[in-house]
């Protein structure tokens, strides 16, 4: 007896062939075209590896984009903002949660607000409140917006600490404990899942991110890995093969981020989900 083709099964199956070709092509076209002459990549075709393989290209990106430069600002970035974000937004998601005061409510809608208009809407403001503050062409001006845009972090504190008894927080206080200390001594480890999960996801985020290193910090002393890419954008320097040499070495600490705490992305999705 024949078994039953499941149609559905297959053109799921069919979708997710072609959307991971849409993704693993152009990044296999990247990586081979890294390793190849001018001469081989006009010649040869795109998916076709380098035979033989020249390490010229990634030679030239570390020595004419100041690669590890660009590291030093992005990784400055990420622990600076990762570590500012996981504690205001926890502890304001804390604070909204556990305590009743005076136009709560209008502060959480305007915390949600944020949520909902796009940031490009509101870009001239922006621009124009870090040129006021001083901060243009600094790294504080890629921090400030980096820890004041994120509230979709805050949400998701405020899903995982409603899901916290409210007896551990009454139990501490009849104890003696200020609400710093029940934060700081409770709150926070047991939201270790969310703030895994969400410091991976920002991470990876500022890494990849052009936008507001190129906007708000056009110093070359400044650049970040991204930002690096531009010095192959010019006719000095300009080739399709340097070009994919850094966006592969750009795209490098993303991926070993990922893979690394891969485990724990997922456990904190899924655990977000079914504590109770």
């Amino acid at each position: 007896m024949r078994k039953k083709i499941d149609k559905n099964a297959v053109i799921m199956q069919t979708v997710f062939l072609l959307i991971s070709l849409l993704i693993v092509v152009p990044i296999l076209i990247t990586l081979f075209a890294s390793f190849k002459t001018p001469i081989q990549l006009g010649s040869d075709f795109p998916l076709k590896p380098a035979v033989p393989a020249t390490m010229k290209n990634y030679v030239t990106v570390f020595q004419k984009a100041n690669i590890l430069k660009g590291l030093y600002n992005s990784v400055l970035l990420v622990f600076l903002s990762v570590l500012a974000n996981t504690l205001i937004a926890s502890g304001v998601a804390f604070a909204i949660n556990r305590f009743d005061f005076k136009l709560k409510k209008a502060y959480f809608f305007l915390f949600m607000l944020g949520m909902l208009i796009p940031p490009y809407v509101t870009e001239i403001s922006r621009f124009g409140i870090i040129k006021y503050l001083g901060l243009y062409n600094t790294r504080w001006a890629a921090l400030v917006i980096y820890i004041a845009a994120d509230m979709m972090q805050l949400y998701i504190y405020l899903q995982f600490i409603e899901k916290i008894p409210v007896s551990l927080d009454e139990s501490a206080f009849m104890d003696g404990c200020t609400p710093l200390r029940v934060y700081w001594s409770m709150i926070l480890p047991l939201i270790i899942p969310a703030t895994t999960t969400l410091g991976i996801f920002k991470m990876v985020t500022i890494m990849n991110d052009m936008y507001i290193p190129y906007l708000y910090m056009p110093a070359e002393r400044l650049n970040t890995l991204t930002t690096a890419l531009m010095h192959f954008s010019d006719s000095r320097f300009g080739s399709w093969q340097n070009l994919s040499a850094a966006i592969i070495v750009v795209m490098l600490p993303s991926l070993i981020i990922y893979f690394t705490f891969s485990s724990q992305i997922h456990k904190g999705l899924t655990e977000g989900a079914v504590k109770g």
